[in-house]
């Protein structure tokens, strides 16, 4: 998959909340690795993968598209923050969810003791194979992340 233009989008997005809230390029990376781990959670939650005592099943998927792709912006942005850009590789899913999300709580924590470029595309690899073990395409990636990317102008606009 070519990743540039969700970069170039997110790009913009990032220099409009920057300059909406007078930041700088980088200034906040442990809020963004913060926020993609709450991401990460919210999305667990929707899944309900790990509720085995429960007998409800998962949310529908377009509320999995919609949480997944939260943490595909706060992945982008973080690679933008760190000048780093992620170059598709082959990708298979997890044999199971839970598998999946343990191993990107371990990536995540991986990337923010270390940010450098390896540990960044380990982690972009580990949640594109958390995407397919939820069953998502990449043309439902790309138009969620589309769409998901006006709201978050729209949000910005009206202050929230």
């Amino acid at each position: 998959m070519n990743w540039e233009p969700l970069y170039l989008m997110q790009r913009r997005l990032d220099q409009y909340i920057e300059n909406q809230h007078q930041l700088q390029k980088g200034e906040k990376v442990e809020e963004k690795i913060l926020a993609l781990l709450v991401e990460v959670g919210e999305l667990a939650n929707e899944t309900r993968c790990f509720k085995f005592w429960s007998t409800k099943g998962p949310s529908e998927k377009q509320v999995i598209l919609e949480e997944y792709v939260d943490g595909v912006h706060f992945l982008l942005s973080l690679g933008i923050d760190l000048e780093f850009m992620y170059h598709s590789e082959h990708t298979e899913a997890y044999d199971s969810q839970t598998d999946a999300f343990l191993s990107i709580y371990k990536s995540i924590e991986q990337f923010r003791l270390y940010k450098n470029e390896e540990t960044y595309m380990a982690l972009f690899h580990e949640y594109l194979q958390l995407g397919l073990t939820l069953g998502l395409t990449e043309g439902e990636l790309i138009k969620a992340y589309e769409d998901k990317n006006q709201v978050n102008f729209k949000r910005q606009d009206e202050g929230y």
